[in-house]
C-alpha cells in the first residue's frame, strides 16, 4: 500500500478542521473523504471504503465513543485515530480502550499527524506477520529467545520488566493505556503505581539517558508508547 492509494476518512463537525485536514493530508499525498456527523460517517465507510479514519469525539448526533464502539463491535478492522482536545485525557483513555489505534490532540502539527498515520497503517500490516526480532535504534528484542540487547550488550530484565517490554514491542509505535498494560502483565491489577515503578526500572536498563527516554515515552495521563526510532 503506497501513500498515494491511502484514503483517509475525516469525521469532524467543524468545517475549518475538515478543510485543514483535507489540505494538509493532500499535501502529504493522502486522498481524503469527509463526514460532519456519525450518520454520514457510517455511510462513508460503507461507500468509500477508507483505509484509515480520523474521528473527532464531539459529534452532534452521536458521541464519538459510541460510534467507535459500534464500528469495533461490527469488527471494522481499520486504523482509527482520535482527534481530541489536549485536556480530555479521560476521553482519550476511554477511546483507546474501545479500540482506537492512536490519538492526536488539537491543535496538532500536520507532520506529527502524518507520522501517526504512517505508524498506524504499518502496525496494521505487521499484525499478521509479527517479526520475531524487533529493532529500533540500538535496542533489539528477540521475542522467541527472550533476549534484549542495547547495541552489543545483552540486558538482563526481570520477568515483569520483560513482559512490559514485550507488550510494548508487539504494539510498537502505538500508545498503550495504563490499564491495558496492567491487564496484560498483571492480569488486571488496578494500582498503576506498580506499572510506573517497573517502567522506571526498565528505563534504567534500556535507555542511555533514563530521564530523557528515547524508547519508552510517557503519554501523560494516558499510558506509554514504545517509539520507533526513524
Amino acid at each position: 500500500m503506497t501513500i498515494s492509494t491511502v484514503k483517509v476518512l475525516i469525521v469532524d463537525d467543524e468545517p475549518p478542521i475538515r478543510k485543514l485536514l483535507r489540505v494538509g493530508l493532500g499535501t502529504e499525498g493522502y486522498a481524503t473523504t469527509e463526514a460532519a456527523n456519525a450518520r454520514d460517517a457510517i455511510e462513508r465507510v460503507k461507500e468509500d471504503k477508507p483505509d484509515l479514519i480520523l474521528l473527532d469525539l464531539g459529534l452532534p448526533d452521536m458521541p464519538g465513543h459510541d460510534l467507535l464502539r459500534k464500528w469495533r463491535d461490527e469488527l471494522l478492522d481499520l486504523p482509527i485515530l482520535i482527534l481530541s482536545s489536549r485536556t480530555d485525557e479521560a476521553g482519550i483513555v476511554k477511546a483507546l480502550e474501545l479500540g482506537a489505534d492512536d490519538y492526536v490532540t488539537k491543535p496538532f502539527g500536520m507532520k506529527e499527524l502524518a507520522a501517526r498515520i504512517r505508524v498506524a497503517l504499518r502496525h496494521r500490516l505487521q499484525q499478521q506477520g509479527e517479526k520475531p526480532i524487533f529493532q529500533t535504534g540500538e535496542l533489539s528484542v528477540d521475542l522467541v529467545k527472550r533476549i534484549v540487547k542495547l547495541g552489543d550488550k545483552e540486558i538482563k530484565l526481570s520477568p515483569k520488566e520483560y513482559d512490559i517490554l514485550r507488550v510494548l514491542v508487539q504494539h510498537a509505535g502505538k500508545v498503550l493505556t495504563h490499564q491495558h498494560l496492567l491487564n496484560q502483565v498483571w492480569g488486571g491489577a488496578t494500582d498503576v503505581q506498580y506499572l510506573r515503578v517497573y517502567v522506571r526500572q526498565l528505563r534504567q536498563k534500556i535507555e542511555r539517558t533514563p530521564d530523557e527516554p528515547q524508547y519508552i515515552t510517557t503519554e501523560t495521563g494516558v499510558g506509554y508508547r514504545l517509539r520507533e526510532v526513524e
